[in-house]
């Protein structure tokens, strides 16, 4: 184990090392100080802005964006033909921040494809940028700008734009000499540097600072730095002196004074989550400085320019030939590789590799282990080791040790086990030169699996992607079919091949996989420009409610409408009527419509409450007399209040009924103007309403108001059936307590429907005395019910007798109640037995 301690560098009570993650075989020959670089955390790309001035045939070369993995392997280059970039950074979601000195941001991706752009408002446009940076906070991106007349403006989110104007330093005259972004509180500040002053700027004031046990031999201000995640801020100052403490500037942690007093290049924090000691890496051209609250500093000589890029849990160091990793040790690795250490990880360790021996030390070791109770705090210690370890080796060496000491627990759970050894592939596997994607443990615990599945997807690293997402059994809605449909909608990019070839490839790669939605990767192919690859694409797509949208936005509105009827779906119908209306000119519109029954079904139904003139004009068109013919019967009472506009639409329908040859609803139709012409005659005579009764309200109004003749006239003229002005006289006469004239009427002539309704209707009327004068009259088969009526049982007994009905004899029985009937029903159970004797 004493060669993993070799690289290990002592500073207080914590240890650091610097470890190869790549050799560099770039061709990157400018020196870093001649472009401009920005670097992505966790593991992410890295940009360079190469700016040739020299003169090459005459003319001046472009500058040329080139972007690299963290292996350096190229990803994309871009000739830059825009406006002068003063600063580039990287998105939360590796996007290409690009800063013009304008204050226009272009936004490319990691293969160089332009997104999208935005500017940073007239004022930065009108007065330059002279210093940019970007920064992070809670998965969001911000910028600050720094421009020509000391003014600073920041963007807090760059996908929901609100520019912050922040306030004026009183009598600035010259640039910061340095400044950084803080984030306090939620809220974006900015921590500026002029000599010997420190202002913090924020939405609404500037505030001149001291910082807390500050020296005051500590000179003028020339570099600072804040860590990854906001929480510390170290200054640098032109005597060398470090000063180190958290953000909010309450609060110093402790400093420390440098032999170099011109200003570092870079400044970085190198702290390990959880650990409560704080590092500064200070970066010069030949010199790396890791200083602290202990006493010794820990530096490095460098043989060539790097970069200097902060992470979570250390620093990334990039020069031309390699890129490093410099971190604390962390506690389980120290516990366990630390010379003489006789930790239960270590002692774990130094078990199994006896055991592998076949010597009797393992059990040793072990029962040393066991005796403590420590075993499972060895097997804890080993396996998160093995995290923490960069070497494949290394990782393997520490797994075998943690899976030789479970072996000898009960009641064990191997999940820590398992999910280390998984995670540790998927590291490994993004790793690798070709991909370069260095991610240490504790980075990708914080990133999470779905980010960086999200980071494969964008690099196209489509087939890994897929085996780890099998390898680490994630569902196939969030992991297989999430990148197949990253893949399908990249495919369609490709311009080589042919419409058909890449639908059928598409088609044949997805199937019916679950969670992939063909009009997603459909809708990619026509923002693409290749609207026939999209309706092919369309053709795979199960759902006629996704279909069809796309559909009208390639303007394929009939093929559209086909698949809505297909559907069965009447609002998705009604969705492609409307956009066809809009879309085509009338005539082209109604054909298509009559080329389709369906929809011109559905869209009658609508004109027919919406747009009832479009109704007439689709029955003009198709030569439909019969409907026309409903349709002016409709608008006489719709849309026509007055008597002569709507007697001029019904005989519009006369017309149209004629032409249908339908003799039945001409007929009916111009009695109905007859009718309103009656009407409205009796309405101005009478002076009371009229207009809009039916004939039989007609009539029986008459009736009411005496008006006899004018009924008899109405009833002759519209012939009405007999008994069915019978029974209207009589009700309205009745109703009208005109008893006299309906007994009139009913001796005028033979009653065609009888006269047991006038003993009804005079009942229901609560006259027994007119009822009675009908009896007689009523036949005999309906006489027991007559009497009944009246309420005369003993009358309606007779009859029954008289009869020899034994039904009409039970339903005057059913009448019958208590003493006082005593002597009918008596009479009635008589005539039944005698009836039954016979």
């Amino acid at each position: 184990m004493d060669f993993c301690t070799a690289s290990w560098n002592p500073m207080g009570d914590a240890y650091y090392r610097k470890f190869d993650l790549y050799q560099m075989e770039w061709n990157v020959k400018e020196e870093f100080k001649d472009c401009i670089v920005a670097v992505g955390p966790y593991g992410g790309p890295i940009a360079l802005m190469k700016n040739y001035l020299k003169k090459e045939g005459g003319s001046s070369s472009r500058p040329v964006l080139e972007i690299y993995s963290a292996s350096g392997v190229l990803l994309s280059t871009l000739t830059w033909k825009s406006g002068q970039v003063v600063h580039l950074g990287w998105t939360v979601s590796e996007d290409l921040l690009c800063i013009q000195e304008d204050g226009t941001v272009l936004i490319y991706d990691l293969f160089c494809v332009f997104k999208r752009t935005f500017t940073m408002g007239n004022e930065v446009k009108q007065n330059q940028v002279l210093e940019a940076r970007v920064f992070h906070s809670e998965y969001r991106t911000g910028i600050a700008i720094l421009t020509g007349p000391l003014k600073f403006t920041i963007v807090s989110n760059i996908e929901d734009l609100k520019l912050h104007r922040m306030p004026d330093v009183p009598g600035a005259k010259v640039p910061p000499s340095c400044w950084t972004v803080l984030i306090q509180d939620r809220m974006t500040c900015i921590l500026l540097a002029i000599g010997k002053e420190l202002y913090l700027l924020d939405n609404t004031s500037c505030t001149a600072i001291t910082l807390p046990g500050l020296s005051p031999l500590s000179g003028a201000y020339l570099h600072m730095s804040v860590s990854f995640h906001y929480k510390y801020l170290a200054v640098f100052t032109d005597s060398g002196y470090i000063w180190m403490g958290t953000s909010s500037l309450e609060e110093k942690l402790c400093d420390l004074t440098s032999d170099i007093k011109q200003p570092p290049k870079q400044m970085s924090w190198c702290i390990r989550p959880r650990s409560k000691r704080v590092a500064i890496v200070v970066l010069w051209d030949k010199i790396l400085l890791v200083g602290g609250c202990a006493k010794e500093n820990i530096l490095f000589p460098l043989d060539e320019e790097t970069f200097m890029v902060s992470e979570l849990d250390g620093v990334r160091l990039i020069s031309h030939s390699t890129h490093e990793f410099l971190h604390e040790i962390p506690k389980a690795t120290e516990e366990i590789f630390k010379i003489a250490s006789m930790a239960p990880g270590a002692l774990l360790m130094e078990a199994q590799k006896e055991y592998e021996k076949e010597s009797q030390k393992a059990d040793d070791y072990l029962r040393e282990i066991k005796d403590q109770n420590l075993l499972p705090v060895a097997v804890a210690q080993c396996i998160e080791a093995a995290g923490y370890e960069h070497l494949t080796e290394l990782q393997k060496s520490l797994l075998r040790a943690a899976s030789f000491g479970k072996c000898f627990l009960d009641a064990y759970s191997p999940s820590d086990f398992v999910t280390m050894c998984n995670d540790l592939r998927v590291l490994n596997a993004i790793k690798e030169y070709q991909i370069g994607i260095p991610l240490t443990i504790v980075q990708y615990k914080q990133l999470t699996f779905p980010v960086l599945l999200d980071r494969l997807v964008l690099r196209r690293l489509y087939p890994l992607a897929v085996k780890i997402c099998e390898y680490m059994k994630i569902p196939e809605f969030q992991g297989v079919s999430r990148v197949l449909a990253h893949w399908a909608c990249f495919k369609v990019q490709q311009k080589e091949k042919s419409d058909e070839e890449i639908a059928h490839a598409i088609n044949q790669k997805l199937g019916d996989t679950a969670g992939i939605s063909y009009s997603e990767i459909a809708s990619k192919a026509f923002d693409c420009g290749r609207t026939e690859l999209a309706i092919k694409l369309l053709e795979y797509e199960p759902k006629s409610e996704d279909q069809v949208p796309l559909l009208l936005k390639m303007k394929r509105s009939k093929l559209a409408l086909g698949k809505a009827i297909e559907s069965g779906d009447t609002d998705l119908v009604y969705t492609v009527v409307s956009y066809m209306k809009n879309e085509l000119n009338r005539g082209d519109f109604f054909m298509t419509l009559r080329n389709h029954p369906i929809a011109l079904s559905l869209y009658r139904q609508f004109c027919k409450y919406e747009e009832p003139e479009t109704l007439k004009d689709l029955y003009n068109q198709d030569d439909n007399h019969l409907e026309l013919g409903n349709f002016h019967v409709r608008a006489s009472y719709s849309t026509e209040k007055g008597v002569e506009g709507r007697v001029a639409e019904l005989q519009n329908a006369v017309d149209e009924y004629s032409k249908a040859k339908n003799d039945f609803a001409a007929k009916a139709t111009e009695d109905q103007i007859k009718l309103i012409r009656i009407q409205r005659s009796l309405q101005e005579k009478m002076d009371k309403p009229y207009v809009d009764y039916s004939l039989h309200d007609t009539i029986y109004n008459l009736i009411l108001d005496g008006l006899q003749k004018k009924a008899e006239q109405l009833y002759k003229d519209f012939k009405i059936p007999d008994k069915r002005y019978w029974w209207l006289k009589m009700s309205a006469l009745a109703e009208k307590e005109d008893w006299e004239e309906l007994e009139n009427f009913s001796k005028s002539k033979k009653s065609p429907i009888g006269y047991l309704p006038y003993v009804e209707i005079c009942m229901k009327h609560r006259n027994k005395f007119e009822a009675k004068k009908y009896i007689a009259r009523v036949s005999p088969e309906q006489r027991v019910k007559a009497f009944l009526l009246i309420g005369d049982l003993d009358q309606a007994a007779e009859a029954a007798i008289e009869h020899k009905n034994e039904n009409e004899m039970n339903m005057v029985l059913s009448k019958c109640s208590g003493v006082t009937d005593a002597a009918v029903a008596d009479k009635i159970e008589r005539a039944k037995v005698q009836l039954l004797k016979k």
